[in-house]
């Protein structure tokens, strides 16, 4: 899956845990656009935030980390700027703070993911594995042929299955993965 990972960038090991995370999901067969294997602090602003928008427009996944006492602003906007252009929506949390109570983080960056992680203090290689079991069994291709119901004109449309299943069909289509409609004479 093409993932636009978002998450802070202005530190040291914010830089090395985004670096690590993103190598061992291109391990496990995805592409990553991280915005700072792509941007340098001398680039223009204007050109910064072309080259992250640029990214997300190429992506089919957003991926955000949501750590610290308050999530990155940068992280919100592009998660915010995903959702509006439907991406898919993935948000971690590693953070053991703010895991009590109802409100675990900010309602409004949980609430426009398609899956949440929370993974307190989890390393590198298991986030990584864990993001990857979630792709693949959420966002991936269902393997089975729906039951048969009839449309309005006559004719056999997939049964719609739920909200989940809807989701998966619109990743297979934003993949060019042709989503199969029955019709009367198909076998």
């Amino acid at each position: 899956m093409r993932i636009y990972f978002a998450a802070p960038l202005f530190s040291t090991a914010e830089c090395e845990f985004n670096r690590l995370l993103a190598e061992a999901l291109r391990r496990h067969g995805h592409e990553i656009f991280l915005p700072q294997e792509h941007e340098q602090r001398t680039d223009r602003p204007d050109l910064i935030f072309k080259s992250d928008r640029e990214g997300i427009d190429w992506a089919q996944m957003v991926l955000a980390n949501l750590d610290g006492s308050d999530p990155d602003s940068g992280t919100c906007w592009e998660l915010g700027y995903g959702y509006g252009v439907n991406k898919c929506i993935m948000v971690y949390r590693t953070d053991f703070r703010l895991f009590e109570g109802a409100d675990k983080v900010n309602l409004m960056m949980t609430e426009s993911a398609n899956h949440v992680i929370y993974a307190p203090k989890m390393g590198v290689e298991e986030l990584a594995e864990r993001i990857d079991q979630e792709i693949r069994n959420r966002f991936e291709p269902v393997r089975y042929r729906a039951p048969m119901k009839a449309d309005q004109f006559g004719g056999f449309d997939r049964d719609p299955r739920g909200p989940e299943d809807k989701f998966a069909d619109s990743i297979k289509e934003a993949a060019g993965i042709p989503v199969r409609r029955y019709r009367h004479g198909d076998k």
